[in-house]
């Protein structure tokens, strides 16, 4: 008779290098993905801006974006022309606030964005993320 037993398996042991190479490994990837996610979905500031919609376009090769300027204006003449202004250069990645932002061009508006640390191809030019408008209050 053969009196041959199963060998009882053993939980293989791991080198202190081995061990060490997985966490180093894990740690690492988690510091990757934190410093992405405060890149690129981070919201840095938030706010409001009203100007004057000066332009909205859709371009893009691949990822169709709409992009626009709108035109702040920090100084009047009495003929309501404006002397001094500035221009903020924005992204939109709605479409419903793009079609809303589209019949404000040449107009007054109130815009509220994001701004990211970051910019996504896929969301456009601009660090500044246009998600609101509504008419601005004109005080003449």
């Amino acid at each position: 008779m053969d009196n041959t037993r199963p060998v009882a398996m053993q939980p293989r042991q791991t080198s202190g290098f081995s061990s060490f190479l997985r966490w180093f490994s894990i740690i690492i990837i988690l510091i990757l993905g934190l410093f992405f996610w405060w890149k690129y979905f981070y919201t840095y500031s938030d706010g409001y801006r009203t100007g004057l919609v000066q332009k909205l376009s859709h371009k893009g090769n691949l990822f169709k974006t709409y992009e626009g300027e709108l035109v702040l204006s920090s100084i009047a003449s009495t003929s309501s022309v404006t002397l001094a202004s500035e221009k903020f250069y924005f992204s939109v990645s709605n479409d419903s606030i793009a079609t809303l932002l589209q019949s404000y061009e040449g107009r007054q508006a109130k815009l509220h964005y994001e701004q990211k640390n970051g910019k996504l191809f896929w969301r456009g030019e601009s660090e500044y993320l246009v998600d609101g408008v509504e008419p601005a209050l004109i005080i003449k």
